[in-house]
């Protein structure tokens, strides 16, 4: 595997463990929904979370400028995928992760709910 996957496992890992300590059920992970992937689906109260990880070693670009309008239809239409499929009643809630660190540091996590809503008039 190459290192910045095991990077970007390592910072789900993470983010995993960070959800799970403040309330959120993982009922996904890594869930592929036909060309797209949903990296976290978590339930809290009556939301159904879909949430996007995002991991660089400090001293490198800001995580969160990984983040595209091209990623936010992709995760979009795996959301409403995934929704349909299993007919979740939930409210939608999307959120991103985005750690700074590596295995061998710390790392600081920056966790943004509800960080953007599908795209008005559909997915381009």
């Amino acid at each position: 595997m190459a290192r910045h996957n095991d990077l970007g496992a390592w910072g789900e890992s993470i983010a995993r463990e960070y959800l799970i300590t403040r309330g959120y059920t993982i009922i996904e992970h890594d869930k592929r929904m036909g060309h797209y992937e949903i990296d976290i689906i978590a339930l809290k109260g009556n939301r159904i979370i879909f949430i996007e990880v995002k991991t660089r070693l400090a001293g490198s670009f800001d995580p969160l400028e990984a983040i595209t309008t091209k990623k936010i239809s992709n995760i979009c239409r795996a959301a409403d995928s995934f929704v349909k499929q299993y007919n979740y009643p939930h409210e939608v809630q999307f959120d991103i992760i985005a750690i700074t660190g590596s295995p061998d540091t710390s790392c600081e996590i920056e966790h943004i709910p509800d960080a953007f809503v599908p795209p008005l008039g559909g997915y381009r």
